[in-house]
């Protein structure tokens, strides 16, 4: 009995594990085909968690809700027509600059790496840099055929893109507004203790996760602005935005940060190295003075989990999937921690003591 008894969970999980399977895969299947509702719908989502917050502290201070709901939305509208009609025009132009340039940057990364192959072999060292510099370019200019390719592809797709925009601005209204009726009635399916926990769960990490990280993005992508600025760096606030961006993303803000210090390279070595040190002190002060007190211990994930839930949500939703993949995840380690802990603790048999 007590071999059958340890066979048992390990029997229950082998049986369990290709439903799992199976309809995580019937549900990515759905999820593709309303596409894009369901980014729609996660988009909106993630608005209206972001703005619950300043409503919440307008409430705090004893003004309505609704007040609270109005100012909130013609603040953000204001926001974003202001940043449309002066930052936009900026970026467009900074951007076309880039595509200009570019070529010319990886004609110059390529002339500094042949002198380094030159210089090498004048001093009798064995350094091969032609294949590197011509897969660099190679790869670089794939690349950048892609990026046109998108842009293009965006360009076509305005109108539908436009109305994109509008559903997502329209539901995200509707979530400030109805969303917590609409979250009690869903959860309201699961059983009882289940619902709520998944519920608290999604909310807290949604919330904190993308508060956090919105905030960390935008001390991040201003001070790589400025910093870009005083070093003269060219197309500095293009460059700023992109790693302000790139931040919204565990361990994106790095990257972008040693892409765009190698892209720099190629045109001046030394501001190269610069915007690097610049970069990466500003970056590690963020992380270690800022971050902590924005997020803390938000989702509670250890370094590994988070990167494989980065690479498993890219490879299932694209960008999305990379912005959701962490707080989702943290969201189930929380839900299946609170279902462990709550499990009874299995008591042994106790045997009566033997008479002789």
């Amino acid at each position: 009995m007590r071999v059958v008894a340890q066979i048992s969970p390990w029997l229950t999980w082998g049986l369990a594990l290709p439903l799992v399977v199976l309809n995580g895969w019937l549900l990515l299947k759905t999820v593709n085909y309303l596409q894009p509702l369901v980014n729609i719908l996660v988009i909106a989502t993630v608005l209206s968690f972001l703005l619950d917050y300043p409503i919440k502290l307008l409430q705090s201070w004893g003004i309505r809700r609704s007040w609270a709901v109005l100012g909130v939305l013609l603040v953000a509208l204001s926001g974003l027509t202001v940043a449309g009609i002066t930052l936009v025009p900026v970026l467009l132009k900074q951007g076309n600059e880039l595509v200009v340039r570019l070529p010319n940057w990886l004609a110059s990364g390529t002339a500094q790496l042949e002198g380094l192959e030159a210089w090498a072999q004048a001093h009798r060292v064995n350094l091969d840099l032609s294949g590197l510099a011509e897969q660099f370019t190679t790869g670089v200019s794939r690349q950048l055929k892609t990026l046109t390719t998108q842009v293009l592809g965006l360009a076509v797709d305005t109108v539908g893109w436009a109305v994109d925009v509008l559903v997502t601005l329209v539901l995200t209204l509707y979530l400030v507004l109805f969303g917590e009726r609409l979250w009690s009635g869903l959860f309201s399916w699961f059983p009882a203790p289940l619902g709520l926990l998944i519920r608290e769960s999604l909310h807290r990490n949604f919330y904190n996760y993308f508060l956090g990280q919105a905030t960390i993005a935008v001390i991040l992508g201003t001070l790589m602005t400025l910093a870009f600025v005083l070093l003269q760096v060219p197309l500095a606030l293009l460059f700023g935005l992109i790693i302000g961006l790139a931040s919204l993303v565990p361990f994106g803000g790095a990257v972008s940060i040693v892409g765009i210090s190698l892209l720099i390279t190629l045109q001046n070595v030394w501001l190269g190295l610069k915007v690097l040190a610049t970069a990466l002190v500003l970056g590690q002060m963020n992380e270690h003075l800022v971050a902590p007190r924005i997020l803390g211990n938000v989702v509670g994930l250890n370094p590994v989990w988070i990167v494989l839930s980065l690479l498993l949500g890219a490879k299932l939703a694209g960008l999305l999937g990379l912005l959701i993949a962490v707080p989702v995840a943290g969201s189930i380690k929380n839900v299946a921690d609170s279902l462990r802990q709550a499990r009874p603790p299995e008591t042994q048999p106790v045997r009566e003591p033997v008479v002789v």
